[in-house]
């Protein structure tokens, strides 16, 4: 590729991520534009809607309560889901090893998720109390879903051929499993994680609304009840850059854990 070549797409690639960039900022400039037109015509009433400045001063105003229930919905999220992932690994290194056990639990963990979390976070507080446990638990419960399903597809559309030839090399189960199947799961594992941490954060806020002392699902109760609209939409919007946050952190991770990847689009671009 001569060097004319090179730089062209090089600035194609750097206009593509500046498009990235500022088509969804300039949506989301529009968007808020538009909500703070709305209110302010009173086409929707403020005492149902707040505006974009409104909720943007709620956010000033209650920084510093909203940090601290933002660190304990973290804690919350962070360890459910780290339980969540070590559950769905877990069981879906059982699956792929045992056939049997793909057949016969296969079903009940897509039945998992049909159960409405809003229907089992109650249960978990009666059982297990209003401290940190049902949060953590309800967290797990949410997350393990998505590793599971992404690992075992991944496990088990692996090249048998490749296995295989593995096979006659004198490889055995954990070797095959180390060098071919983990790499292979790797990209579906990230995303399947990503789809996890957005859950996390979910799942502790629903928590939350049922009983605890500290918690974003415990601010949003609070205010709720003092009809102050402003700070419900301020801690809606702190619960989506959370999540955002933990999905940034996990693209982070990937990228950092698995540079081939990066290196096979960079490749695939440059031809």
């Amino acid at each position: 590729m001569s060097s004319h070549v090179r730089a062209a797409v090089l600035r194609g690639d750097d206009m593509t991520k500046l498009k990235r960039v500022l088509l969804p900022a300039l949506t989301i400039v529009v968007l808020l534009v538009l909500w703070q037109i709305v209110v302010v015509l009173n086409i929707v009433p403020n005492y149902l809607v707040p505006s974009p400045y409104q909720v943007f001063l709620a956010l000033i105003r209650d920084a510093g309560l909203l940090a601290s229930h933002t660190l304990v919905t973290l804690e919350e999220s962070l360890l459910g889901l780290a339980i969540g992932v070590v559950i769905g690994f877990v069981i879906a290194v059982l699956m792929d090893r045992f056939e049997g056990l793909y057949h016969a639990f296969s079903p009940l963990i897509t039945v998992s998720q049909t159960i409405p979390v809003v229907a089992i976070a109650p249960l978990l507080v009666l059982w297990m109390g209003f401290g940190i446990l049902p949060k953590v638990v309800l967290v797990a419960i949410s997350t393990f879903f998505p590793v599971t399903v992404a690992l075992i597809s991944a496990f088990r559309s692996v090249d048998s051929d490749v296995i295989d030839l593995m096979r006659t090399m004198g490889a055995h189960r954990v070797q095959i499993f180390r060098h071919v199947k983990l790499p292979a799961a790797a990209r579906q594992f990230f995303s399947g994680l990503q789809i996890s941490v957005t859950y996390a954060v979910i799942g502790a806020v629903i928590a939350e609304w049922l009983g605890g002392d500290m918690g974003l699902g415990v601010y949003m109760t609070r205010v709720r009840k003092a009809f102050a609209y402003d700070r419900m939409f301020a801690a809606i919007v702190v619960v989506s850059a959370l999540s955002l946050l933990l999905m940034w952190f996990v693209g982070l991770l990937k990228m950092q854990l698995m540079p081939w990847d990066k290196q096979s689009k960079n490749k695939v671009k440059g031809e």
